[in-house]
């Protein structure tokens, strides 16, 4: 049986009686899981996140942390102890060094002692930064820092909220590997919203897809995959001609344009190319090819502008 860290069930935040950040709203973060919410930006994600973390309460609804209810302060707040995060951006002060940063915190969580704060820098890898003001750090330099920072306290839950946005590559990259090597080696868990799918998708056992403040799909990892098929996309002279020829021969597709199409599954690209030019259908490319997690999400949502 599944243990999840955190239940969120029919949630919803309205903000003035006008804005619906979000409706009806449930998923399930499963314990070891790194949980990718993925969505546009305005799509709910932060309010999520904010709610969660105890920054704002929802209109209806609520969350189970760690078995306890979100209708039950107290117990919430016991719950968070063992959740650290970094909301939006990460909660510095910019005159002091990251040595410092950590030691504030540690005081702030009421810890007894210092021990563990080089620790914590070692992992982040900002050991070495001395005196060193963090106003004069890059900004994956912050976002490291900001990651250590939830990690005081030896939480086993860590909230992230956009962790690579504004980052360059070989940030982006340190950021990944470390959220894999606190998952792998240390077991922690992580909720982490994002809207950068390319770099999700290194990284999430889980998804689930939000939109207008709407939960649309959770799935696993490896189910994903699963439904991410392998296709061959069809260049022809026009597509109106393909649907009944495709339904004849039992094949699944989808029409990109009027001169493209996906064709899913094990066909028969001779048969299938003679089939379509009776028909009016002229083959002129055909390209083997992988969805990907973006395509997926597109199709999902619908592309473009849709309902909430």
């Amino acid at each position: 049986m599944t243990t999840h860290v955190l239940t969120v069930e029919n949630l919803t935040k309205r903000y003035g009686g006008s804005h619906t950040a979000l409706e009806r709203f449930s998923m399930a973060v499963p314990k070891g899981a790194i949980y990718g919410v993925i969505g546009r930006n305005g799509a709910g994600k932060t309010t999520l996140i904010r709610i969660i973390c105890g920054l704002q309460s929802p209109t209806e609804g609520g969350f189970t942390l760690y078995g306890a209810s979100s209708a039950d302060p107290s117990a919430a707040a016991r719950a968070r102890r063992r959740m650290g995060a970094m909301v939006e951006t990460p909660s510095l002060y910019l005159d002091m060094t990251a040595r410092d940063n950590l030691r504030q915190q540690f005081r702030i969580l009421g810890l007894p002692s210092f021990e563990g704060v080089e620790d914590l820098l070692r992992l982040v890898g900002l050991e070495d930064t001395g005196k060193k003001k963090v106003r004069h750090f890059s900004l994956g330099m912050k976002q490291r820092l900001g990651i250590a920072v939830a990690l005081a306290g030896d939480p086993d839950f860590l909230v992230l909220d956009e962790p690579v946005n504004g980052l360059d590559p070989q940030g982006i990259i340190e950021i990944r590997e470390l959220i894999l090597k606190l998952n792998r080696e240390r077991g922690i868990t992580f909720l982490i919203s994002s809207h950068i799918l390319d770099e999700l998708a290194r990284l999430a056992t889980h998804y689930g897809f939000i939109d207008h403040g709407h939960m649309l799909r959770e799935i696993s990892a490896e189910a994903l995959e699963a439904q991410c098929r392998k296709c061959v996309r069809l260049t022809v002279s026009d597509t109106r001609p393909m649907p009944p020829v495709l339904d004849r021969l039992g094949l699944d597709y989808a029409i990109r344009s009027g001169t493209e199409a996906d064709v899913y599954g094990q066909a028969d690209v001779t048969a299938m190319t003679i089939a379509l030019h009776a028909a009016g259908c002229d083959v002129k490319s055909v390209h083997d090819r992988n969805e990907t997690l973006e395509s997926y999400y597109v199709n999902l949502v619908g592309g473009g502008e849709h309902r909430a």
